[in-house]
């Protein structure tokens, strides 16, 4: 009998996608479930978390599994058990407490584990040549989250500034005002050795974003900084930039307090409104998957937005001078527990 003729390659086979295992360092913070998602939604796997606080609930609806530990030597304990298995962690995931993140990178890079961690990045400038070095030592790589790189409209921005006039300057206002309650100034994010500051803490994508469409900084002034907003003037290669970041309700606009609404972001380009406001839901995904192929951001990648904040939270404030954004203006509100941002 005359066998049928096929197509197919003699021991061909379907290539498939190695199932990661990652360990992830913060399960109970804010920005956690990002990750969770994120790590779901690429179809891995989360072996291991551990948090001091034990509020993972949140880990229930994508790994029910999940080992979980809430003291730092069990965790470690398994986790370098585990790599010695056949199945072995391959990320470990960071989303602690901003001042923390340089010694949990460290730690997942002698695990043995390339690792992603959440913005920012670290404090201050110095601490990236640190890491680079160890990724050198350790041969694992270290990766940072700048989601607003891969949002639509922020990719079609900077396409339209590349290939725009090459002498022109753009004026940029920035704003952002996400309202905070007395609960933040308790928490490390209250204390600015901890989280940096404003700047920092809220505002180092905007920043990274901006330097990313516009180009390098030439010039850095800041207006007016508080334990509840910072205010100034960034000068990129091709753009003038006045921004106002708060955590304070009273320093929302009108139209944003009569629409009942606790956060207000907006950027302004060139007199006119540039909307960002959707899209923000799957780029933590987008940021896997592009880390998953060996696309993501590396952390060399973080240090133009680091040094920006680094060099804002070490500047005195010149005041209303030059060219500030209106909201400056606003008197300055005194500390909630009469503290001062050096306690």
């Amino acid at each position: 009998m005359e066998k049928k003729k096929t197509n197919k390659k003699p021991n061909s086979k379907k290539i498939i996608m190695e199932k990661k295992n990652f360990a992830l360092i913060g399960a109970a913070g804010y920005i956690a479930p990002r990750h969770i998602k994120a790590i779901a939604d690429t179809g891995n796997n989360l072996m291991a978390a551990y948090d001091k606080f034990d509020s993972v609930g949140r880990l229930d609806s994508s790994f029910p599994d999940c080992e979980f530990f809430t003291e730092n030597e069990q965790f470690d304990r398994f986790c370098s058990k585990q790599m010695r298995k056949s199945n072995p962690l391959h990320f470990t995931s960071i989303c602690t407490p901003n001042y923390t993140h340089d010694a949990f990178i460290r730690y997942g890079l002698r695990l043995g584990t390339d690792v992603i961690c959440e913005k920012p990045l670290v404090l201050n400038p110095w601490n990236i040549d640190n890491l680079v070095e160890m990724e050198n030592e350790t041969g694992h790589k270290a990766y940072t989250i700048l989601q607003l790189r891969l949002h639509d409209a922020i990719v079609a921005l900077k396409k339209k500034v590349d290939e725009g006039p090459k002498d022109k300057i753009y004026d940029v206002d920035l704003t952002y005002i996400t309202s905070r309650g007395k609960w933040y100034y308790i928490s490390w994010k209250g204390d600015i050795r901890k989280s940096g500051g404003v700047a920092t803490n809220i505002g180092v994508h905007f920043y990274d974003m901006l330097q990313w469409v516009f180009g390098p900084v030439k010039r850095n002034v800041v207006h007016v900084m508080s334990f509840d907003r910072v205010g100034g003037y960034l000068e990129l290669e091709k753009a003038r930039v006045r921004y106002f970041l708060s955590i304070n309700a009273e320093c929302l606009p009108a139209n944003a307090v009569q629409g009942e609404k606790k956060t207000y972001r907006t950027l302004n380009i060139d007199g006119e409104e540039f909307e960002f406001s959707v899209g923000f839901t799957e780029l933590h995904t987008k940021s896997y998957e592009k880390i998953l192929a060996g696309e993501g951001f590396r952390i060399s990648e973080a240090r133009p937005s680091i040094e920006i904040v680094s060099d804002i939270r070490n500047s005195s404030p010149i005041g209303l001078k030059g060219d500030y954004h209106p909201l400056c203006k606003m008197p300055l509100a005194a500390h909630p527990f009469g503290w001062d941002d050096k306690r």
